[in-house]
């Protein structure tokens, strides 16, 4: 083998295996354990009201923590709770009687919780899309729900904390969580639609480990 052809072929090893070692260490600075910046997040519902329009309100007090690595969607794991009393539709009268007996009961059951129980992307090799299997607990009541999840990547804040963005969407039907208060309209119909869609706006950080 003459000498030229010989730095060619170690060129081009090397080449390969930095890149190699970059895509490790993209991968390893993606995977991490995550918490809730609910400051910088948002939960809203959205449910049909006479029939003609959709009324939506959101919850003030929630949180939670994961584990996410979008090169390896089958590790993920997590749990989220929602307070219900936190309910705001800016309406005063409206949001007491969803904390009520007749919908949330929040007295008796004062949160809601979505467990992450599988995380999947929607087409081979894509790291943006994903569906999520979740144990989806509220009013006593613990039901399979899948949720729509999409990454939107990863970034440090001037302050150096690592963030990462998601957009969280599904639905649920709440009579299937006993939640069935509802009054019918002269015209036909009722007041409040039974499906419920649940959007999530999720801002998350990093949790630095403690130093031993």
């Amino acid at each position: 083998m003459n000498s030229s052809l010989f730095i060619k072929m170690l060129r081009v090893s090397l080449f390969v295996g930095l890149g190699f070692v970059s895509s490790v260490t993209m991968n390893s600075v993606q995977a991490a354990d995550y918490g809730v910046d609910s400051s910088h997040s948002n939960v809203r519902f959205t449910v049909t009201h006479l029939m003609v329009s959709d009324v939506s309100g959101d919850f003030k007090d929630f949180g939670g923590s994961f584990s996410f690595d979008p090169a390896d969607a089958a590790k993920a794991k997590g749990k989220f709770f929602v307070k219900t009393a936190s309910v705001d539709t800016k309406d005063k009268k409206r949001d007491e009687h969803l904390g009520s007996s007749d919908f949330f009961d929040s007295k008796k059951y004062p949160e809601f919780t979505i467990e992450i129980t599988k995380l999947a992307p929607k087409a081979a090799g894509d790291q943006k899309n994903f569906v999520a299997t979740t144990q989806f607990a509220m009013h006593g009541k613990t039901k399979e729900v899948p949720f729509d999840v999409v990454y939107r990547g990863s970034v440090k804040d001037p302050w150096g904390n690592q963030k990462a963005g998601f957009k969280i969407s599904g639905k649920i039907n709440r009579k299937d969580f006993d939640v069935s208060w509802n009054k019918a309209l002269d015209g036909g119909g009722v007041v409040v639609g039974e499906e419920v869609t649940i959007d999530i706006q999720l801002e998350a950080v990093v949790e630095k480990k403690a130093a031993k």
